[in-house]
């Protein structure tokens, strides 16, 4: 018996939508979730296939661009949508729920910083998904230190030459256009730029497919630029402006990662809820035993917090407030902490069960460990809030 679908609440302040055009999508959403990722994810992350036909019915559906704006075909909801929206896409495959996000945010970055003609030439195709993205920021020496990038993008009259290795890029080799940080100017970050580097261009290569943990569904390689030639029209938003850009698109991944633990975690306790109204020890249900009880009780309190922490930050982010940026780390940190402690508490309610590979709750520990790892780790989360909690 699931608990069914996220507890509803009336469209948040910053929302542009009705209540009822909301539900309506959320019910869209769950019955494109429900159709064409749950039937096939544990397939997709045996094979380990990227599902990119499926990815196009998603951008039929608008998730290509949730928060683009509608003058190039996104359906410019707002973040405070595309939580709850995105938590119920990842109820049917957390993996491929997760690389969308990563698609929104390259085209949200396109949309926010970009000139009009790469608007107009980019998001067509990123808002359909005829087209993906990705983000290129990590780099093998700098990762939680990302104003350490070595990536260089020299100039040379009117085109940029980049050199340098992307490490741990979701989407390298599928996507068509790749939001690459890189040196112009001086250490630190300051010095950083951000570039489009089309998917044909010369110079740029892709090392093998990451052999992970989890996230079979989608791919991760190293991305390799050697010495690739970009217009000068490709740089987004200005020389210098990169690192910036790229931390506040962090803000909405952070928040975008969260919801997929949420949605994750949410279908790992629908099926332990299930589990243990069946299962029998003893002469009765596990759901008679205090102790199965007091952890169900734990696991639907810390999911519902989470929720609402994703919630709240979100409308900070929609709202622009001033502590948007550490409101996003709270919940990132909070919610995927959570996500994972929920998933793996699911798999030791189904005992052994619960660690075969056909009742789907190992694959789901699996894919919701890494949300607290990546888009920042929740270490650097912590740290976020706590200088700026003191700084207060």
């Amino acid at each position: 018996m699931d608990t069914a679908p996220a507890p509803a609440l009336d469209a948040p302040p910053a929302s542009t939508l009705s209540a009822d055009e909301r539900a309506a999508i959320l019910d869209a959403v769950r019955d494109f979730a429900a159709a064409e990722f749950a039937p096939h994810t544990l397939d997709w992350d045996a094979r380990k296939h990227f599902p990119r036909d499926v990815l196009r019915r998603a951008g039929e559906l608008g998730l290509g661009g949730v928060y683009v704006n509608d003058d190039v075909g996104g359906a410019g909801l707002t973040r405070a949508d595309a939580v709850a929206i995105f938590e119920e896409l990842a109820y049917g495959d957390p993996t491929v729920t997760a690389y969308i996000t990563i698609h929104n945010m390259v085209a949200w970055m396109i949309d926010t910083y970009g000139t009009e003609a790469q608007r107009h030439h980019w998001l067509p195709g990123l808002v359909a998904m005829d087209d993906l993205g990705a983000y290129c920021l990590t780099e093998p020496g700098a990762g939680s230190d990302a104003a350490a990038i070595a990536t260089s993008a020299i100039r040379h009259g009117d085109t940029y030459v980049l050199t340098g290795v992307k490490q741990f890029i979701s989407g390298a080799g599928e996507a068509s256009v790749y939001v690459v940080m890189a040196r112009t100017g001086e250490p630190g970050a300051r010095g950083i730029s951000a570039f489009l580097v089309p998917a044909d261009a010369e110079g740029l290569s892709f090392g093998p497919n990451e052999k992970k943990m989890g996230w079979n569904a989608q791919p991760t390689r190293p991305v390799i630029l050697d010495e690739v030639r970009v217009p000068a029209e490709n740089l987004l938003g200005g020389e210098g402006r990169g690192f910036s850009i790229a931390m506040t698109a962090l803000n909405g991944g952070r928040l975008n990662i969260a919801t997929c633990s949420l949605g994750g975690a949410r279908w790992a306790l629908d099926r332990a809820i299930a589990y243990v109204h069946e299962r029998f020890t003893f002469g009765e249900a596990l759901s008679e035993k205090q102790s199965v009880i007091f952890a169900v009780a734990d696991m639907a309190t810390e999911l519902d917090a989470a929720r609402l922490l994703v919630r709240d930050a979100a409308q900070a982010l929609d709202a622009k407030a001033a502590d948007a940026a550490t409101r996003c780390a709270m919940a990132k940190r909070f919610a995927t902490d959570v996500g994972f402690r929920v998933a793996n508490e699911a798999l030791q309610l189904h005992g052994g069960y619960g660690y075969l590979q056909d009742y789907g709750i190992e694959k789901v520990v699996r894919d919701l460990r890494v949300h607290q790892i990546l888009e920042g780790t929740n270490e650097i989360m912590r740290l976020i809030v706590g200088r700026n909690v003191l700084a207060a």
